[in-house]
């Protein structure tokens, strides 16, 4: 992933209204949930919980489809996934490097 892409995303999941929506989310697995529901359980009111949702969008880490009248929400995974990867795949590089170096 690259650093922009990333940098959006942990700025919108740095929000902690977001934060809690996007945690929702992903616990809600990826049959997605109802926005309704969101609203509902976090007590958001209805142009708020819009306005974050389209923040997660933006970063590409949400999608919505629709069922009839109602609106579901899910996290893309793949894209959470590479957010931990970026900031985990240099864990550490340092000590290794300086470990090989001694040795």
């Amino acid at each position: 992933m690259e650093l922009e892409a990333v940098a959006k995303a942990l700025k919108e999941l740095g929000h902690p209204t977001r934060l809690a929506i996007f945690k929702r989310l992903v616990k809600g697995g990826h049959a997605g949930i109802a926005v309704g529901l969101v609203q509902e359980e976090l007590d958001i009111p209805g142009s708020t919980l819009s306005h974050h949702l389209s923040s997660l969008m933006s970063a590409d880490l949400i999608e919505q489809r629709r069922e009839g009248r109602t609106l579901y929400c899910l996290p893309r995974y793949e894209q959470l996934e590479g957010v931990l990867a970026f900031l985990r795949e240099e864990c550490c590089a340092d000590e290794s490097a300086e470990e090989a170096s001694n040795g």
